[in-house]
């Protein structure tokens, strides 16, 4: 569908858009390829939606709200969007992670 991207405001991050508009909760989804000490957006930040990150492959690390949470492979993390975040590769090697953008629920 997309080309690997770097987003604005990220490091050594690439992200690759799968798809757009998916049903009434959600959004997009995309996989991103953290490279050592890649990650982003700085400084954190918020919005509307909410994510629910994927670790395919390596760990990465969560900023939260001023908390840290890594997550490993194979495991998950569903990020709300009104808590301050970024997420980073947590390894020296290369992290693969899939996100999937939500929206609320009660929306």
């Amino acid at each position: 569908m997309s080309e690997w991207i770097t987003p604005p405001n990220h490091v050594r991050f690439l992200a690759k858009k799968l798809f757009e508009e998916e049903g009434q909760q959600l959004v997009d989804g995309s996989v991103a390829c953290l490279r050592q000490g890649g990650g982003g957006p700085l400084p954190n930040h918020t919005h509307e939606h909410n994510h629910l990150f994927i670790v395919v492959k390596g760990k990465a690390r969560l900023e939260l709200g001023g908390e840290s949470v890594l997550v490993g492979e194979n495991e998950s993390c569903l990020v709300r969007g009104t808590v301050p975040h970024s997420v980073w590769n947590a390894l020296d090697s290369e992290t693969l992670m899939i996100g999937l953008t939500t929206r609320d629920s009660d929306r």
